[in-house]
């Protein structure tokens, strides 16, 4: 049996609140992030200059039918962005991406609370892995990855190419949903270093 994509839906922890991403973002999240390559540079976009231009793509993502994409609400405004997509090839699975945080948001909660909350949610909803791949020449996004339980699965050579035009490799990790307790009791342990690298 093949999972589908999950519905749109408010997902919430003392640290961030997930709700279903709108236009109506945009503004928050354009002053949390636009025009900042850095957050940027690992995207399949370029840099947006401009909110009407972030806008186009945060419109993409909300219209098409492989993304369930999430504002990542903190201290009352949106700070950046996740989402959901589908697998193509692989039942009951998800995949966790395109997201991005405001640079205010690098070395805080924000990036554990979001994953901890989407891999929860996804494996409640009856997923039996999780996937979560970035670039392999973004060694923040692979160590927040392995941080929160990744298992690096492969990688895709000349996978697809970047908007700068050169080729990207993609480097893949999974979680399985019974590798999933043992790692979020460590991640939402009062002992544990919740502040981490700025995203996955």
């Amino acid at each position: 049996m093949t999972a589908k994509l999950p519905s749109p839906v408010v997902l919430e922890n003392d640290a961030v609140r997930l709700e279903p991403l709108s236009l109506d973002h945009v503004p928050d999240l354009f002053a949390a992030a636009g025009g900042d390559d850095d957050v940027w540079r690992w995207m399949p976009v370029a840099t947006p200059a401009s909110e009407a231009e972030l806008a186009k793509v945060a419109a993409r993502l909300i219209s098409d039918d492989v993304h369930v994409p999430f504002a990542v609400v903190a201290g009352g405004r949106a700070v950046g962005w996740t989402t959901y997509a589908d697998v193509p090839g692989f039942d009951e699975s998800v995949e966790i991406g395109w997201t991005w945080y405001g640079r205010a948001m690098w070395r805080t909660a924000v990036n554990t609370a979001c994953k901890v909350l989407l891999i929860d949610h996804a494996f409640g909803l009856g997923h039996n892995r999780v996937l979560l791949k970035t670039d392999c020449l973004n060694l923040r996004s692979q160590n927040a990855i392995k941080r929160i339980g990744g298992v690096h699965e492969g990688t895709l050579r000349r996978h697809r190419r970047r908007p700068d035009g050169t080729w990207r490799d993609t480097v893949y990790f999974g979680i399985l949903d019974d590798e999933w307790p043992a790692h979020r009791s460590r991640l939402t342990s009062p002992r544990a270093q919740l502040p981490g690298p700025a995203g996955a």
